[in-house]
């Protein structure tokens, strides 16, 4: 949501640091109506979706953690624009949520909006679907997939998140707004590590929390009716850091001061050439404990790890070969080169945000602002 790289702002899990300028502020700023639909899992209270930036909301995990959280899938424990939503007996928590965004879209379609739906499909636990035959509406969420295993209803899950999105792509059909709707769809990170997806010619094991490919590379779709060209398939190098300096290009919005890692991948879009990046950035450590991240630098086709690790992914996608030193071609010996510099000045930022100071500014207040305190626009 900020277009910069996780070691500039990351504080631990489950919390936003809410200094930072989200892309919510960016598009309610120049006039969009603005809306969060999913999962939220930043913490914060009922008003943190407004303080980044987002006129509406509803979403799983805001305010409910730990005892409290509750199923996110049947009869589930939701939060709407400040309300704690009592009476979902029986209804299925992602078409809740892509209820809600379709009656944003329809109530909105005279303005400009601005929609972002981290979904909840397809996560674990793996349920049964309505769709599915033995789908249950007064099932107890969590406790079902200790009983029916984990990866049963995986394919049933995706299916049913294929249909929340035509049901959106439909919305926007019938209110007129499909040819003037860019509509992004991505993965936030692998597949999780029990399911095994067969692709091509073999096999995919998930590998949600790794590094590698199995764990980063994810699926991009760009749709956007006699603007977007259509079947047209790219290698460039895309991060989630782009997103919001793209989104600003295409909507001609201004971008937020300050430091931005993402590069806009807009001219592509459009069916130009642009300038596509020559290297990705990724920091990971779940509770952000900064002597323990793990960060990597990578073209499309080598891989330089901050312990020294360098791999030609394009040849060995899981890893299981670092190059010798002594082993490299000219070629690589200089990619090699400028990825570490790329690793050695991200670090830089990393060790100026690991400082006390820095940390403290960064992490959420404990009471956020009422949500008297974010005017709608």
């Amino acid at each position: 949501m900020t277009g910069r790289y996780n070691q500039r702002n990351y504080v631990r899990f489950g919390f936003f640091a809410a200094k930072e300028a989200t892309i919510g502020q960016v598009f309610r700023r120049a006039g969009y109506s603005t809306c969060i639909a999913g999962k939220w899992q930043l913490g914060g209270g009922m008003d943190a979706p407004n303080v980044a930036g987002f006129d509406d909301y509803c979403l799983w995990q805001l305010t409910r953690r730990g005892k409290t959280l509750g199923s996110r899938y049947p009869n589930p424990t939701l939060e709407q624009n400040g309300k704690i939503l009592e009476d979902l007996k029986g209804q299925y928590g992602p078409d809740v949520v892509s209820d809600f965004v379709v009656d944003f879209i329809t109530k909105h379609k005279e303005r400009p909006f601005f929609v972002y739906y981290p979904m909840i499909l397809p996560h674990y636990p793996h349920e049964p679907t309505p769709n599915s035959a033995d789908w249950d509406p007064n099932a107890a969420g969590l406790d079902v997939a200790h009983k029916i295993g984990t990866v049963r209803y995986f394919s049933d899950m995706v299916a049913y998140m294929d249909k929340t999105v035509g049901k959106v792509v439909d919305a926007l059909e019938r209110n007129g707004l499909r040819e003037n709707t860019l509509i992004l769809f991505t993965g936030d990170n692998g597949t999780h590590r029990g399911i095994v997806s067969e692709f091509r010619d073999g096999t995919i094991t998930g590998g949600k929390g790794s590094m590698t490919d199995a764990g980063t590379h994810v699926p991009l779709i760009a749709n956007w009716p006699d603007t977007v060209p259509a079947n047209k398939f790219l290698q460039d190098l895309v991060d989630f850091s782009d997103f919001l300096p793209t989104l600003c290009e295409v909507c001609g919005i201004e971008r937020p001061a300050g430091q931005l890692d993402g590069q806009s991948f807009a001219p592509p879009l459009r069916g130009q050439p642009g300038r596509p990046r020559e290297w990705v950035y990724s920091w990971y450590e779940r509770e952000g404990r900064r002597d323990q991240a793990r960060q990597f630098a990578r073209t499309a086709r080598h891989k330089l790890y901050g312990d020294g690790r360098f791999y030609d992914v394009a040849a060995d996608p899981l890893e299981q070969k670092p190059l010798a030193a002594e082993k490299l071609s000219e070629e690589a010996r200089k990619v090699r080169s400028e990825l570490a510099a790329v690793l050695e000045r991200m670090s830089s930022s990393d060790r100026d945000f690991a400082s006390p100071a820095a940390r403290l500014q960064s992490r959420p207040p404990d009471a956020l602002p009422s949500r008297r305190a974010s005017p709608r626009r």
